[in-house]
């Protein structure tokens, strides 16, 4: 449902994503159509392309706590996702094309995530440990270790992740 801080901050993004739209037409001597642009994205992603769509949808929570860095990072970085499908085709989703979009069209450093704070959606985790660490996975992740569906282990060390027991370390935590 679209209240009125969601329909200005809607009417700016849309301003922003014709700014960087226009920065890659002249870039590329051609025109880019406009996306259809939603804030409907949910969980910890801050935004998605989706290509075949040309549809970009963005999430609402982060978004209102974090107008600025959605302006400057997540419209281009999602506009950079279109214009490299436009351009390439198929190719890498954060490959060479795409940083170099990012880099010499639209002046901005590419990087693949974002620092916001995600703590409003984060939703329930489960603390697991490996060898080196712990790690916090979602409900969805936790699950499907649960039904045997899935093994997720560390990147770091490589050891599979194992559900902390211990009652000072409870889960869930929201």
């Amino acid at each position: 449902m679209l209240n009125r801080t969601n329909i200005t901050s809607l009417i700016q993004i849309e301003v922003v994503a014709s700014h960087y739209l226009s920065l890659a037409a002249r870039y590329f001597k051609r025109e880019f159509n406009h996306p259809k642009i939603t804030l409907d994205q949910r969980g910890k992603c801050a935004g998605t392309a989706r290509l075949r769509d040309w549809h970009i949808r963005l999430n609402p929570v982060l978004l209102q706590d974090n107008q600025a860095e959605f302006e400057n990072e997540v419209i281009p970085h999602e506009i950079a996702h279109l214009v490299v499908h436009a351009i390439w085709g198929r190719v890498k989703p954060h490959g060479a094309e795409w940083r170099k979009v990012m880099r010499d069209v639209f002046s901005i450093t590419p990087r693949t995530t974002h620092k916001m704070d995600v703590t409003k959606v984060q939703g329930t985790v489960y603390d697991y440990h490996c060898d080196c660490q712990q790690h916090q996975l979602s409900v969805r992740r936790h699950r499907a270790i649960l039904r045997g569906d899935r093994q997720y282990c560390c990147r770091r060390c490589g050891a599979n992740l194992q559900l902390l027991t211990d009652v000072t370390d409870s889960s869930p935590r929201p």
